[in-house]
């Protein structure tokens, strides 16, 4: 899929929030009324009868979505198997990004690679609110870096040994007191992460996941983005697809170009 946007906009979770969509949605347009494409990177699960409304009256063409973990994943996948390893368009404006999936957006290679680890497990049911779907598997790996380079890459999940010294301290802290059985296995998805970024080698990497807003830079020169949850700072980006810098406009500026 190609498209020639020179710009687009990138968010965190929306965890079905449409509440912030109505704030969202009209803020990218007074903020950036050349921007038609939002780039989610997960736990979107949304009603898209009502996101569809919201994102149409906003003049956003199309919400491309980079699937996390608290996403209905019988349902994704299901959706999935009428065209395997394709994105799926699931609403007028909302399309599902397989994993892998590549898009070719301002003439940049971008890389997106959904799935996270539940940290949060224990406290839902299999079955309802987790599956054990979500997680990123050695085929995903092994088909993302099969893809060769990409200039940007979109994920859930944070990669392993971030430069994003937000994430670093929480992940350090464990301020949720989350069980050591799943922080286990959230470093080990992380680390499937980090070996399709250190394969791929893309200048930028944007998650979302960790409800942490920041940003970091390895020593190598790697830019890594991490976007806040629903009305949270953080949570909207814009990125400047022919210099792959990123505005980030602050949670005062987004509410007050909502009600503008």
């Amino acid at each position: 899929m190609s498209l020639p946007d020179a710009r687009v906009a990138v968010c965190g979770d929306w965890h079905g929030n449409i509440g912030w969509l109505r704030t969202l949605a009209p803020a990218i347009r007074r903020l950036a009324p050349d921007v038609t494409t939002v780039l989610q990177l997960g736990d979107w699960w949304m009603d898209t009868e009502h996101s569809d409304r919201i994102f149409t009256a906003a003049g956003i063409e199309r919400v491309f979505v980079t699937l996390g973990n608290h996403e209905p994943w019988p349902g994704v996948l299901h959706v999935f198997d009428t065209s395997p390893g394709a994105p799926v368009r699931v609403s007028e404006v909302t399309w599902l990004l397989p994993r892998p999936a590549r898009l070719r957006i301002g003439g940049r290679e971008i890389l997106s690679l959904g799935g996270a680890s539940s940290v949060d497990r224990a406290w839902r049911t299999h079955g309802r609110d987790w599956w054990p779907e979500e997680a990123i598997t050695d085929e995903h790996v092994e088909a993302a870096i099969a893809g060769g380079a990409a200039d940007v890459m979109l994920t859930h999940e944070s990669p392993a040994g971030t430069p994003v010294r937000a994430v670093r301290e929480m992940l350090r802290t464990n301020p949720m007191g989350f069980p050591r059985e799943a922080l286990v296995e959230s470093a080990a998805s992380r680390a499937r992460v980090s070996r399709v970024w250190d394969a791929v080698a893309p200048d930028l990497l944007l998650h979302g996941h960790m409800h942490v807003p920041g940003g970091g830079i390895t020593d190598d020169g790697r830019r890594v983005a991490s976007l806040g949850r629903d009305a949270q700072e953080g949570n909207l980006v814009f990125l400047d697809l022919s210099t792959l810098t990123i505005d980030a406009p602050s949670l005062r500026e987004i509410r007050e170009a909502a009600h503008g």
